[in-house]
Protein backbone atom coordinates (compact mmCIF):
# COMPACT_ATOMS: atom_id res chain seq x y z
CA UNK A 1 0.00 0.00 0.00
CA UNK A 2 1.56 3.17 -1.28
CA UNK A 3 1.89 6.00 1.59
CA UNK A 4 2.73 9.36 0.53
CA UNK A 5 2.89 12.58 3.27
CA UNK A 6 3.01 15.81 2.02
CA UNK A 7 4.38 18.01 4.62
CA UNK A 8 3.91 21.46 5.07
CA UNK A 9 1.54 23.20 3.23
CA UNK A 10 -1.06 25.36 2.96
CA UNK A 11 -4.29 24.06 2.37
CA UNK A 12 -7.89 26.30 2.37
CA UNK A 13 -5.98 29.32 3.64
CA UNK A 14 -4.90 27.39 6.72
CA UNK A 15 -0.68 27.31 6.95
CA UNK A 16 1.64 24.68 8.45
CA UNK A 17 -0.58 21.71 7.42
CA UNK A 18 0.27 17.87 6.38
CA UNK A 19 -1.88 15.64 4.43
CA UNK A 20 -1.30 11.75 4.71
CA UNK A 21 -2.06 9.78 1.58
CA UNK A 22 -2.85 5.87 1.39
CA UNK A 23 -3.57 3.93 -1.62
CA UNK A 24 -4.67 7.14 -3.39
CA UNK A 25 -6.60 8.47 -0.93
CA UNK A 26 -6.09 10.94 1.55
CA UNK A 27 -6.89 9.42 5.18
CA UNK A 28 -5.84 12.12 7.12
CA UNK A 29 -5.25 16.02 7.41
CA UNK A 30 -3.76 18.15 10.49
CA UNK A 31 -0.54 19.67 12.02
CA UNK A 32 2.54 17.82 12.68
CA UNK A 33 1.13 14.02 11.65
CA UNK A 34 3.97 11.43 12.48
CA UNK A 35 5.48 9.96 9.20
CA UNK A 36 5.10 6.41 8.49
CA UNK A 37 7.77 4.34 7.94
CA UNK A 38 7.83 3.34 4.66
CA UNK A 39 6.00 6.80 3.69
CA UNK A 40 7.52 8.63 1.25
CA UNK A 41 7.06 12.35 2.02
CA UNK A 42 6.85 15.44 0.03
CA UNK A 43 7.91 18.32 1.63
CA UNK A 44 6.15 21.42 0.72
CA UNK A 45 7.70 24.41 1.83
CA UNK A 46 4.56 26.44 2.73
CA UNK A 47 3.34 26.31 -0.48
CA UNK A 48 -0.52 25.78 -0.94
CA UNK A 49 -2.14 22.17 -1.89
CA UNK A 50 -4.88 22.24 -4.16
CA UNK A 51 -6.95 19.91 -6.31
CA UNK A 52 -6.08 18.94 -9.48
CA UNK A 53 -7.02 20.47 -11.95
CA UNK A 54 -9.54 19.34 -14.68
CA UNK A 55 -9.68 20.08 -18.74
CA UNK A 56 -13.11 19.10 -19.50
CA UNK A 57 -12.53 19.86 -23.18
CA UNK A 58 -9.46 18.84 -25.32
CA UNK A 59 -7.97 16.82 -28.34
CA UNK A 60 -5.33 14.46 -27.31
CA UNK A 61 -4.16 12.94 -30.76
CA UNK A 62 -4.80 16.31 -32.40
CA UNK A 63 -2.86 17.87 -29.84
CA UNK A 64 0.08 15.43 -30.18
CA UNK A 65 0.03 15.58 -34.14
CA UNK A 66 0.54 19.44 -34.23
CA UNK A 67 3.60 18.54 -32.54
CA UNK A 68 4.90 16.85 -35.49
CA UNK A 69 3.45 19.35 -38.01
CA UNK A 70 3.99 22.54 -39.84
CA UNK A 71 3.21 25.78 -38.21
CA UNK A 72 1.45 27.40 -40.61
CA UNK A 73 0.03 30.47 -38.56
CA UNK A 74 1.18 33.33 -36.56
CA UNK A 75 2.63 34.04 -34.22
CA UNK A 76 5.68 32.60 -36.59
CA UNK A 77 3.60 32.33 -39.86
CA UNK A 78 2.21 35.84 -40.91
CA UNK A 79 2.32 36.02 -44.48
CA UNK A 80 2.58 34.40 -47.92
CA UNK A 81 6.23 34.56 -48.01
CA UNK A 82 7.00 33.09 -44.30
CA UNK A 83 3.86 30.18 -45.50
CA UNK A 84 6.57 29.33 -48.04
CA UNK A 85 9.21 28.97 -46.07
CA UNK A 86 7.60 26.98 -43.50
CA UNK A 87 6.13 24.74 -45.85
CA UNK A 88 10.00 24.66 -47.92
CA UNK A 89 11.66 23.44 -44.77
CA UNK A 90 9.32 20.46 -43.79
CA UNK A 91 11.68 17.56 -43.03
CA UNK A 92 10.76 14.75 -45.50
CA UNK A 93 9.99 13.98 -49.13
CA UNK A 94 6.27 12.96 -49.18
CA UNK A 95 3.14 14.11 -47.16
CA UNK A 96 3.32 17.77 -45.40
CA UNK A 97 0.94 18.57 -42.64
CA UNK A 98 0.36 22.03 -41.59
CA UNK A 99 -1.88 23.27 -38.64
CA UNK A 100 -3.03 26.86 -37.43
CA UNK A 101 -3.81 28.49 -40.22
CA UNK A 102 -5.50 31.13 -40.94
CA UNK A 103 -6.75 33.64 -43.26
CA UNK A 104 -4.91 36.92 -42.32
CA UNK A 105 -1.88 34.60 -43.43
CA UNK A 106 -3.20 34.41 -47.21
CA UNK A 107 -6.28 34.79 -47.88
CA UNK A 108 -9.22 32.08 -47.74
CA UNK A 109 -6.75 29.13 -49.56
CA UNK A 110 -7.88 26.69 -51.91
CA UNK A 111 -6.03 24.30 -54.01
CA UNK A 112 -4.72 26.81 -56.72
CA UNK A 113 -3.71 29.25 -54.16
CA UNK A 114 -1.88 26.53 -51.96
CA UNK A 115 -0.07 25.65 -55.24
CA UNK A 116 1.12 28.88 -55.92
CA UNK A 117 2.74 28.61 -52.25
CA UNK A 118 3.69 25.11 -52.34
CA UNK A 119 3.19 22.75 -55.34
CA UNK A 120 6.27 20.20 -55.73
CA UNK A 121 4.87 17.55 -52.61
CA UNK A 122 1.16 16.76 -51.25
CA UNK A 123 -0.20 19.44 -48.51
CA UNK A 124 -2.55 19.43 -46.44
CA UNK A 125 -3.32 22.24 -44.07
CA UNK A 126 -5.79 22.59 -41.33
CA UNK A 127 -7.42 25.52 -40.56
CA UNK A 128 -7.08 27.49 -36.91
CA UNK A 129 -10.24 26.21 -36.21
CA UNK A 130 -9.75 22.42 -36.88
CA UNK A 131 -13.02 22.81 -39.05
CA UNK A 132 -11.44 22.86 -42.69
CA UNK A 133 -8.43 21.33 -44.23
CA UNK A 134 -6.92 22.74 -47.33
CA UNK A 135 -5.37 20.19 -50.27
CA UNK A 136 -3.14 21.29 -52.97
CA UNK A 137 -3.42 19.53 -55.82
CA UNK A 138 -0.98 17.42 -55.58
CA UNK A 139 -2.76 16.14 -52.24
CA UNK A 140 -6.07 16.33 -53.79
CA UNK A 141 -5.40 13.58 -56.73
CA UNK A 142 -3.95 11.19 -53.96
CA UNK A 143 -7.08 11.74 -51.86
CA UNK A 144 -8.80 11.54 -55.04
CA UNK A 145 -10.63 13.80 -54.37
CA UNK A 146 -12.47 14.22 -58.01
CA UNK A 147 -15.05 11.49 -57.24
CA UNK A 148 -15.25 12.19 -53.49
CA UNK A 149 -18.73 11.80 -52.66
CA UNK A 150 -18.36 13.06 -48.79
CA UNK A 151 -20.62 15.99 -48.04
CA UNK A 152 -17.59 17.92 -46.44
CA UNK A 153 -16.14 17.93 -49.73
CA UNK A 154 -16.53 21.62 -50.77
CA UNK A 155 -17.16 22.19 -54.67
CA UNK A 156 -17.52 25.36 -56.64
CA UNK A 157 -20.28 26.06 -59.24
CA UNK A 158 -18.91 23.75 -62.11
CA UNK A 159 -19.24 21.09 -59.56
CA UNK A 160 -15.31 20.69 -58.98
CA UNK A 161 -13.65 20.19 -56.20
CA UNK A 162 -11.99 23.34 -54.15
CA UNK A 163 -9.36 21.52 -51.76
CA UNK A 164 -10.99 22.75 -49.07
CA UNK A 165 -12.62 19.93 -46.83
CA UNK A 166 -14.98 20.67 -44.25
CA UNK A 167 -15.29 18.61 -40.65
CA UNK A 168 -14.70 15.05 -42.87
CA UNK A 169 -11.42 14.29 -40.35
CA UNK A 170 -12.30 10.15 -40.49
CA UNK A 171 -13.33 10.63 -44.42
CA UNK A 172 -9.66 12.17 -45.38
CA UNK A 173 -7.76 9.76 -42.83
CA UNK A 174 -9.13 7.00 -44.41
CA UNK A 175 -7.63 8.14 -47.90
CA UNK A 176 -4.17 8.81 -46.89
CA UNK A 177 -1.23 6.97 -46.14
CA UNK A 178 -2.06 4.26 -42.83
CA UNK A 179 -0.11 5.56 -39.57
CA UNK A 180 -0.54 4.91 -36.31
CA UNK A 181 -2.00 7.28 -34.01
CA UNK A 182 0.55 9.87 -32.61
CA UNK A 183 2.34 8.96 -29.41
CA UNK A 184 1.01 10.91 -26.41
CA UNK A 185 3.72 10.84 -24.31
CA UNK A 186 4.72 14.59 -24.35
CA UNK A 187 1.21 15.59 -24.23
CA UNK A 188 0.97 13.45 -21.18
CA UNK A 189 4.19 15.04 -19.38
CA UNK A 190 2.54 18.65 -20.33
CA UNK A 191 -0.66 17.81 -18.62
CA UNK A 192 0.74 16.66 -15.42
CA UNK A 193 3.62 19.47 -15.85
CA UNK A 194 0.69 22.12 -15.92
CA UNK A 195 -1.27 19.95 -12.54
CA UNK A 196 -3.70 18.52 -14.46
CA UNK A 197 -5.23 15.65 -13.39
CA UNK A 198 -8.15 14.35 -15.15
CA UNK A 199 -9.32 15.30 -18.50
CA UNK A 200 -12.08 15.49 -20.94
CA UNK A 201 -11.31 14.27 -24.70
CA UNK A 202 -13.64 15.65 -27.08
CA UNK A 203 -13.35 14.31 -29.92
CA UNK A 204 -16.03 12.79 -31.71
CA UNK A 205 -16.16 9.74 -33.37
CA UNK A 206 -13.56 7.89 -32.36
CA UNK A 207 -12.30 5.37 -34.81
CA UNK A 208 -11.38 1.71 -33.15
CA UNK A 209 -7.24 2.16 -33.30
CA UNK A 210 -7.89 5.47 -31.97
CA UNK A 211 -10.10 4.50 -28.87
CA UNK A 212 -7.61 1.59 -28.85
CA UNK A 213 -4.66 3.81 -28.39
CA UNK A 214 -6.25 6.36 -25.93
CA UNK A 215 -7.21 3.28 -23.87
CA UNK A 216 -3.69 2.00 -23.68
CA UNK A 217 -2.19 5.15 -23.45
CA UNK A 218 -4.05 5.84 -20.24
CA UNK A 219 -3.30 2.16 -18.76
CA UNK A 220 0.37 2.33 -19.89
CA UNK A 221 0.84 5.74 -17.25
CA UNK A 222 1.24 7.47 -20.65
CA UNK A 223 -1.30 9.90 -19.86
CA UNK A 224 -1.95 9.24 -16.15
CA UNK A 225 -4.81 11.43 -15.86
CA UNK A 226 -8.32 10.36 -15.06
CA UNK A 227 -9.70 10.23 -18.42
CA UNK A 228 -13.71 10.72 -19.93
CA UNK A 229 -14.09 10.32 -23.44
CA UNK A 230 -16.54 11.66 -25.48
CA UNK A 231 -16.12 10.52 -28.83
CA UNK A 232 -17.34 6.65 -27.61
CA UNK A 233 -19.60 5.21 -30.09
CA UNK A 234 -23.05 4.48 -28.82
CA UNK A 235 -23.70 1.15 -27.72
CA UNK A 236 -20.00 0.43 -27.87
CA UNK A 237 -18.67 -2.46 -25.74
CA UNK A 238 -16.47 -0.53 -22.98
CA UNK A 239 -14.58 -3.45 -21.33
CA UNK A 240 -11.91 -1.23 -20.57
CA UNK A 241 -13.73 0.80 -18.45
CA UNK A 242 -12.39 1.84 -14.83
CA UNK A 243 -12.88 4.32 -12.11
CA UNK A 244 -9.92 6.16 -13.75
CA UNK A 245 -10.81 6.29 -17.73
CA UNK A 246 -14.77 6.18 -18.76
CA UNK A 247 -17.16 7.35 -21.90
CA UNK A 248 -18.86 10.53 -20.80
CA UNK A 249 -21.60 12.04 -22.91
CA UNK A 250 -22.11 12.39 -26.51
CA UNK A 251 -20.55 14.45 -29.05
CA UNK A 252 -22.88 15.88 -31.60
CA UNK A 253 -21.25 18.80 -33.65
CA UNK A 254 -23.24 21.37 -35.13
CA UNK A 255 -20.86 22.39 -37.90
CA UNK A 256 -21.38 26.13 -38.99
CA UNK A 257 -19.77 25.11 -42.39
CA UNK A 258 -23.92 23.35 -42.65
CA UNK A 259 -26.21 22.86 -39.62
CA UNK A 260 -28.45 19.94 -39.26
CA UNK A 261 -31.70 19.49 -40.33
CA UNK A 262 -33.87 19.66 -37.23
CA UNK A 263 -35.71 16.47 -37.82
CA UNK A 264 -32.34 14.76 -38.09
CA UNK A 265 -31.01 16.57 -35.20
CA UNK A 266 -33.99 15.71 -32.91
CA UNK A 267 -33.49 12.07 -33.51
CA UNK A 268 -30.20 12.05 -33.09
CA UNK A 269 -30.40 13.10 -29.36
CA UNK A 270 -32.97 10.87 -28.68
CA UNK A 271 -31.89 8.19 -29.64
CA UNK A 272 -28.69 9.26 -27.77
CA UNK A 273 -30.60 9.49 -24.75
CA UNK A 274 -32.13 6.62 -25.45
CA UNK A 275 -28.85 4.72 -25.53
CA UNK A 276 -28.44 6.02 -21.52
CA UNK A 277 -26.17 9.14 -22.29
CA UNK A 278 -26.31 12.49 -22.25
CA UNK A 279 -25.39 14.74 -25.20
CA UNK A 280 -21.91 17.23 -25.62
CA UNK A 281 -23.28 19.67 -28.31
CA UNK A 282 -20.57 21.35 -30.00
CA UNK A 283 -22.05 24.73 -30.42
CA UNK A 284 -19.96 27.91 -31.94
CA UNK A 285 -22.49 30.13 -33.46
CA UNK A 286 -26.05 31.76 -32.58
CA UNK A 287 -27.70 29.89 -35.17
CA UNK A 288 -26.10 26.35 -34.19
CA UNK A 289 -27.13 27.41 -30.47
CA UNK A 290 -30.74 28.47 -31.52
CA UNK A 291 -31.13 25.23 -33.39
CA UNK A 292 -30.00 23.43 -30.32
CA UNK A 293 -32.46 24.56 -27.82
CA UNK A 294 -35.41 23.93 -30.37
CA UNK A 295 -34.37 20.41 -30.84
CA UNK A 296 -33.88 20.20 -26.90
CA UNK A 297 -37.25 21.15 -26.95
CA UNK A 298 -38.85 18.66 -29.06
CA UNK A 299 -36.64 15.63 -27.72
CA UNK A 300 -36.41 16.93 -23.64
CA UNK A 301 -33.02 16.83 -21.83
CA UNK A 302 -31.02 14.85 -19.36
CA UNK A 303 -29.18 15.30 -16.58
CA UNK A 304 -25.49 15.83 -17.95
CA UNK A 305 -26.45 17.37 -21.36
CA UNK A 306 -23.78 20.13 -22.12
CA UNK A 307 -22.76 22.48 -24.79
CA UNK A 308 -19.12 22.42 -26.03
CA UNK A 309 -17.73 25.98 -26.87
CA UNK A 310 -20.68 28.16 -26.62
CA UNK A 311 -18.93 30.62 -28.48
CA UNK A 312 -21.38 33.05 -29.11
CA UNK A 313 -24.53 33.23 -26.50
CA UNK A 314 -26.88 35.45 -27.31
CA UNK A 315 -28.08 37.51 -23.28
CA UNK A 316 -31.90 36.65 -24.28
CA UNK A 317 -30.97 32.17 -23.88
CA UNK A 318 -29.16 32.60 -20.95
CA UNK A 319 -32.44 31.48 -18.64
CA UNK A 320 -33.28 29.04 -21.18
CA UNK A 321 -29.52 27.47 -20.99
CA UNK A 322 -30.91 27.55 -16.69
CA UNK A 323 -34.04 26.15 -17.22
CA UNK A 324 -33.15 23.41 -19.13
CA UNK A 325 -30.40 22.25 -16.65
CA UNK A 326 -27.46 22.68 -19.52
CA UNK A 327 -23.86 22.95 -18.32
CA UNK A 328 -21.58 25.15 -20.87
CA UNK A 329 -17.56 24.50 -21.63
CA UNK A 330 -16.56 26.81 -22.80
CA UNK A 331 -12.82 28.33 -23.64
CA UNK A 332 -11.77 32.19 -23.01
CA UNK A 333 -8.23 30.99 -24.05
CA UNK A 334 -9.35 31.77 -27.01
CA UNK A 335 -9.10 35.34 -26.76
CA UNK A 336 -5.72 35.90 -25.48
CA UNK A 337 -5.03 34.05 -28.88
CA UNK A 338 -7.69 35.09 -31.39
CA UNK A 339 -9.28 38.24 -29.77
CA UNK A 340 -7.60 40.58 -32.30
CA UNK A 341 -9.43 38.77 -35.23
CA UNK A 342 -12.67 38.42 -33.34
CA UNK A 343 -12.65 42.57 -32.74
CA UNK A 344 -11.64 42.31 -36.81
CA UNK A 345 -14.36 39.52 -37.73
CA UNK A 346 -16.79 39.70 -35.41
CA UNK A 347 -20.20 41.42 -35.84
CA UNK A 348 -19.76 44.20 -33.22
CA UNK A 349 -23.33 43.39 -31.99
CA UNK A 350 -21.69 40.10 -31.09
CA UNK A 351 -19.11 40.65 -29.43
CA UNK A 352 -21.21 41.23 -25.88
CA UNK A 353 -21.50 37.13 -26.39
CA UNK A 354 -18.20 35.92 -26.80
CA UNK A 355 -17.38 33.01 -24.69
CA UNK A 356 -19.17 34.41 -21.85
CA UNK A 357 -18.20 33.63 -17.90
CA UNK A 358 -20.16 36.29 -15.49
CA UNK A 359 -23.12 36.09 -17.36
CA UNK A 360 -23.71 32.50 -17.37
CA UNK A 361 -22.56 31.97 -13.52
CA UNK A 362 -24.53 34.97 -12.72
CA UNK A 363 -27.75 33.40 -14.59
CA UNK A 364 -27.07 30.21 -12.98
CA UNK A 365 -26.06 28.23 -15.55
CA UNK A 366 -22.96 25.64 -14.13
CA UNK A 367 -19.98 26.61 -16.47
CA UNK A 368 -16.70 24.91 -16.47
CA UNK A 369 -13.59 26.11 -18.64
CA UNK A 370 -11.53 24.44 -20.93
CA UNK A 371 -8.80 24.69 -23.19
CA UNK A 372 -10.09 22.79 -26.79
CA UNK A 373 -6.11 21.92 -26.92
CA UNK A 374 -4.59 22.10 -29.25
CA UNK A 375 -6.89 24.78 -31.23
CA UNK A 376 -6.52 26.78 -27.95
CA UNK A 377 -3.75 27.12 -25.46
CA UNK A 378 -3.26 24.03 -23.20
CA UNK A 379 -2.37 25.22 -20.09
CA UNK A 380 -4.69 26.03 -17.79
CA UNK A 381 -3.23 28.95 -16.11
CA UNK A 382 -3.32 31.04 -19.40
CA UNK A 383 -6.93 29.97 -19.82
CA UNK A 384 -7.21 31.21 -15.91
CA UNK A 385 -5.53 34.53 -16.94
CA UNK A 386 -7.90 34.68 -19.94
CA UNK A 387 -11.35 34.58 -18.04
CA UNK A 388 -9.50 36.96 -15.67
CA UNK A 389 -8.68 40.02 -17.74
CA UNK A 390 -10.30 38.81 -21.20
CA UNK A 391 -7.28 40.84 -23.11
CA UNK A 392 -6.17 40.19 -26.98
CA UNK A 393 -2.80 39.75 -27.82
CA UNK A 394 -2.38 43.70 -28.91
CA UNK A 395 -3.55 44.75 -25.20
CA UNK A 396 -7.74 45.39 -26.39
CA UNK A 397 -10.55 43.91 -24.27
CA UNK A 398 -12.95 41.77 -25.65
CA UNK A 399 -16.14 41.57 -23.10
CA UNK A 400 -15.12 43.12 -19.94
CA UNK A 401 -18.51 42.75 -18.59
CA UNK A 402 -17.81 38.57 -18.94
CA UNK A 403 -14.80 38.91 -16.32
CA UNK A 404 -14.48 36.21 -13.51
CA UNK A 405 -12.24 36.59 -10.28
CA UNK A 406 -8.94 34.28 -10.64
CA UNK A 407 -10.67 32.36 -7.76
CA UNK A 408 -13.74 31.76 -10.25
CA UNK A 409 -11.78 31.00 -12.58
CA UNK A 410 -9.93 28.18 -10.78
CA UNK A 411 -13.30 26.53 -9.28
CA UNK A 412 -14.21 26.23 -13.38
CA UNK A 413 -10.90 23.46 -13.37
CA UNK A 414 -11.76 21.99 -10.07
CA UNK A 415 -15.21 20.78 -11.06
CA UNK A 416 -15.35 16.86 -10.77
CA UNK A 417 -14.99 15.34 -14.55
CA UNK A 418 -18.59 13.82 -14.26
CA UNK A 419 -19.74 17.28 -13.32
CA UNK A 420 -18.23 20.19 -15.01
CA UNK A 421 -19.84 23.22 -13.78
CA UNK A 422 -20.42 21.67 -10.42
CA UNK A 423 -18.84 22.46 -7.01
CA UNK A 424 -15.16 22.57 -7.16
CA UNK A 425 -13.30 19.66 -5.79
CA UNK A 426 -11.41 20.31 -1.78
CA UNK A 427 -9.31 18.61 -0.14
CA UNK A 428 -10.90 16.27 2.46
CA UNK A 429 -10.67 12.52 4.13
CA UNK A 430 -11.81 10.90 1.73
CA UNK A 431 -11.28 12.19 -0.95
CA UNK A 432 -9.07 11.22 -3.76
CA UNK A 433 -5.82 11.99 -3.96
CA UNK A 434 -4.92 14.02 -7.31
CA UNK A 435 -3.87 17.25 -5.70
CA UNK A 436 -1.51 19.74 -7.26
CA UNK A 437 1.43 21.38 -4.85
CA UNK A 438 2.21 25.30 -5.69
CA UNK A 439 5.30 26.82 -5.02
CA UNK A 440 3.52 29.85 -3.01
CA UNK A 441 0.25 30.61 -1.07
CA UNK A 442 -2.61 30.31 -3.56
CA UNK A 443 -3.28 34.25 -2.57
CA UNK A 444 -0.13 34.75 -4.52
CA UNK A 445 -0.38 32.39 -7.56
CA UNK A 446 -4.07 33.66 -8.15
CA UNK A 447 -2.57 37.29 -8.26
CA UNK A 448 -0.34 36.30 -11.47
CA UNK A 449 -1.60 32.90 -12.55
CA UNK A 450 1.52 30.84 -14.55
CA UNK A 451 2.34 27.29 -14.97
CA UNK A 452 5.77 27.61 -13.17
CA UNK A 453 4.08 27.86 -10.00
CA UNK A 454 3.25 24.01 -10.27
CA UNK A 455 6.01 22.24 -8.34
CA UNK A 456 4.60 18.85 -8.17
CA UNK A 457 1.47 17.16 -9.29
CA UNK A 458 0.06 14.27 -7.31
CA UNK A 459 -2.30 11.17 -9.47
CA UNK A 460 -3.35 8.68 -7.38
CA UNK A 461 -1.73 9.02 -4.60
CA UNK A 462 1.77 9.05 -6.34
CA UNK A 463 4.08 12.23 -6.76
CA UNK A 464 4.71 12.56 -11.16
Amino acid sequence: MNTLLVRDVEVAGRPGVDVLIRAGVIVAIGSGLDVPGTAEVLDGRGGALIPGLHDHHLHLHAAAAQRMSVQCGPPHVRSADDLTDALAAAPGDDWIRGVGYIESVAGLLDSAGLDRIHATRPVRIQHRSGAMWVLNTAAAARVRLDNADHPGVERDERGRPTGRVWRADDWLRDRLPATAPPALDAVGADLTRFGITGITDATPDLSESSLDALVDAHLRGIVPQRMRLLGVPLHHESSWCTYSLSSGPYKIVLADSGLPELDDLVATIRRVHEAGRAIAAHCVTREALLILLVALDEAGTRPGDRIEHGALIPAETIEQLRRRGLTVVTQPGFLAHRGDDYLHDVEPRDLPDLYRCRSLIDGHVPTALSSDAPYGPLDPWEVIAAAVDRRCPTGEIVGPAERIDSSEALDRYLAPLDDPGGPARTIRVGAEADLVLLDRSLTEVLASPQADRVRATVIRGEVR
